[in-house]
């Protein structure tokens, strides 16, 4: 059985959680449309599809223990992404409860020695 190490349990339950989110973009597609139109960015259904990819992809990267730090890399800027455009700018709780947290966790999956996909 493998080791229960910090890196693992971060890796892991970031993993699903941006599964969880990317999905949530194609399945609640015209709702997510709707809150990213009140972002004021353009093409707010090309952006529902790309950050649902991102997500998608990145926590599969994470939960397979691939590419780790690539992919949290580029989860924490979807994560200063979603920090700035919805949490400061609109007051939107998660963005501004979970998405510090999963920052939190890929800049520990970056930083840690385990994080290169060795955990």
């Amino acid at each position: 059985m493998a080791q229960l190490t910090p890196n693992r349990i971060v890796r892991i339950s970031a993993g699903v959680i941006f599964v969880i989110f990317g999905l949530g973009k194609f399945f609640n597609h015209a709702t997510e449309v709707d809150s990213f139109r009140t972002y004021g960015l353009p093409w707010p259904a090309a952006f529902v599809t790309a950050i649902g990819i991102v997500e998608i992809v990145g926590g599969a990267f994470l939960l397979a223990n691939r590419l780790v730090r690539p992919a949290a890399l580029v989860l924490a800027g979807d994560m200063v992404g979603a920090i700035v455009v919805s949490g400061l700018a609109q007051g939107e709780v998660i963005s501004l409860t979970l998405a510090p947290l999963l920052l939190a966790g890929m800049a520990y999956l970056l930083l840690s020695p385990g994080g290169s996909g060795s955990s």
